[in-house]
């Protein structure tokens, strides 16, 4: 029995008092994107996965390959009637036993997908305000590049900027510099230079991310770099945007009082689109 909300209630399953991923956020994920029957970018989405786990000492089943990842995932979203367009959640947590200590590493997985209403990627032109949000830190560490499900940091930010009507947030490090948003990396474009802080800095090691680098680097007249970003760095900006999996790239409009254009976002969406469109 357990105390639930102030009642003592019977318990039938494990799920929430044995459960790791629960009790100690001692689980990681990924979220991919699903167009017409087709996990995007399928193998970058597996191998950071793999890379997640073995960075917190999951064991690895024998099993779990690149197509047994992508029929999991796809039988589900079949299962729904989501082929056609929708996003999916794989999280995978260490199986019950001990407190802070495993007793062992064998891992267990749940899925859940639900419809998108796009399925290729656009831009809306709408006002896209953003702050900074400095009441607390992303370390530069290893652990911040990868998605686990310990994300109270990004929980309280998104609560910040939902009290100061702004559509994101962006996060500092521990050196002050400017790491990514809520829910996605940050590209900065100066005149003809194209920057995104390098995975050093503790940003997530994001898969759209690698994308753009990879499609930017293929643009003439155009410095693609990784590089440290500071708050100062934004106000000089001729363009700041977004990028993640499952929107793509959100251009930032306005920050505090500096307003930026599209240009570039516009130009590397077509080129997104045109990317997956030939793969």
């Amino acid at each position: 029995m357990i105390n639930f909300n102030g009642k003592i209630v019977s318990l039938d399953s494990n799920l929430l008092t044995q459960n790791r991923a629960f009790l100690y956020g001692d689980a990681v994920f990924e979220t991919v994107k699903i167009i017409k029957s087709k996990i995007l970018f399928l193998e970058d989405h597996y191998f950071r996965l793999m890379s997640s786990m073995r960075v917190v000492r999951m064991e690895i089943p024998m099993n779990f390959t690149m197509e047994y990842f992508e029929e999991q995932i796809l039988d589900l979203a079949k299962a729904k009637n989501l082929e056609n367009s929708s996003r999916a959640r794989i999280t995978v947590y260490r199986n019950d036993g001990g407190y802070y200590l495993p007793q062992n590493n064998t891992v267990s997985f749940l899925i859940s997908a639900e419809l998108l209403d796009n399925t290729f990627y656009s831009i809306t032109h709408k006002e896209y305000k953003v702050d900074l949000y400095t009441d607390f830190y992303v370390t530069k560490q290893l652990l911040s590049s990868i998605k686990t499900t310990n994300k109270i940091l990004n929980v309280t930010a998104s609560i910040f900027a939902n009290e100061n009507d702004l559509d994101n947030c962006l996060l500092l490090n521990d050196s002050k510099n400017v790491v990514e948003a809520l829910q996605g990396n940050i590209f900065m474009l100066k005149g003809n230079r194209l920057s995104t802080p390098p995975v050093s800095e503790g940003c997530l090691n994001g898969v759209m991310r690698k994308q753009i680098l990879a499609l930017a680097r293929k643009m003439e007249n155009l410095e693609v770099v990784e590089e440290i970003m500071s708050p100062f760095d934004l106000q000089k900006a001729d363009e700041l945007f977004i990028t993640n999996v499952i929107k793509g790239i959100q251009p930032i409009t306005k920050y505090r009082k500096k307003e930026f254009s599209a240009d570039l976002a516009k130009v590397l969406v077509e080129k997104l689109n045109e990317f997956i469109g030939n793969n």
